[in-house]
């Protein structure tokens, strides 16, 4: 697995965007990650999903963990927090006790945990808000301790104890409340949201359920230009050729479905710079309306400054 630990960063209208990657390498299996694609989908666009979205000679689709920061309105946010490191994660093991220095690639990108005002969390999932707190003499603290952590209400209530965390379908879901959503709240910096959040003047959420209850994407418009932040709307390029096509994450396959094409409906119409959670290479695109479905534009690197 390649550890690539970068930061790169473009700016649209009055919004500095910078990617902090904490982790990228082949990781899933393609017919596992995105089972409804098919192993054709896959090899007729192997020239361009290689090597940044997929690895060919093993199957194994390119997955990225990262936050992106957004310097807008004179603060600072971050969109999602990665895995987290010492978690107790057995159902997952690649996360299990995972350990990164997430924390240190954000200073080195000039992000102090003091420095940051607004934590989004686009959905309550292990590898979106482990970041969300440190262990400090055996306690789950909140790592930005000047930060309100946006936190959909759908979520909250699903993954926590009001919903028996999850329904109890999964232990690692009471696990990540426990060590990183209830923190927030027992220091008093969760802000729970639902339909729509309006942050500064650049800055929107919108709910886009499915993927889970309280799923959303984070729109960006500032001067000319557009963006939408989208966490796992979309796990793989693939969906934008077939968005149809849920990973094997999605919770609801048909309400995940219904907001993926809505998503991109908007992003080709309103020319919005798409980004999602966990794309390598560039890590966001373009998308144009293709006949009745969509084509790849350019790639977040190539989209003005």
């Amino acid at each position: 697995m390649k550890n690539e630990n970068e930061q790169s960063g473009i700016v649209l209208g009055d919004v500095e965007v910078l990617r902090v990657v904490e982790w990228q390498g082949p990781l899933v299996p393609a017919a596992d990650f995105v089972p409804e694609a098919g192993a054709d989908l896959w090899k007729a666009n192997e020239e361009w999903l290689a090597p940044d979205h997929w690895d060919p000679a093993r199957d194994l689709a390119v997955v990225a963990l990262q936050t992106w920061v957004l310097r807008s309105g004179g603060r600072t946010v971050l969109v999602d927090t990665g895995v987290g490191n010492g978690r107790e994660r057995p159902g997952s093991p690649r996360f299990h006790h995972w350990q990164a220095d997430f924390l240190g690639e954000l200073e080195r990108a000039g992000v102090r945990r003091e420095d940051v005002d607004l934590v989004v969390n686009t959905h309550v999932h292990a590898d979106h808000v482990g970041g969300n707190t440190v262990d400090e003499a055996g306690e789950w603290v909140p790592a930005f301790p000047n930060a309100e952590y946006l936190i959909p209400a759908a979520d909250d209530h699903w993954f926590g104890p009001r919903g028996g965390y999850g329904k109890g379908l999964r232990e690692d879901d009471r696990l990540l409340y426990e060590d990183s959503i209830a923190p927030i709240h027992r220091a008093g910096q969760a802000v729970l949201w639902d339909g729509a959040h309006r942050i500064d003047e650049h800055l929107t959420l919108e709910s886009a359920p499915g993927h889970t209850p309280g799923s959303a994407v984070l729109r960006l418009a500032s001067g000319g230009d557009r963006a939408v932040f989208v966490g796992d709307l979309l796990h793989s390029p693939v969906q934008i050729l077939r968005p149809s096509c849920n990973s094997c994450f999605c919770m609801d396959r048909a309400a995940a479905a219904a907001s993926r094409l809505r998503i991109l409906e908007r992003a080709a119409d309103a020319r919005e710079l798409v980004v999602p959670a966990h794309f390598g290479g560039a890590g966001a695109v373009e998308v144009r309306r293709d006949g009745t479905g969509f084509a790849l534009g350019p790639w977040g690197g190539d989209h003005p400054a």
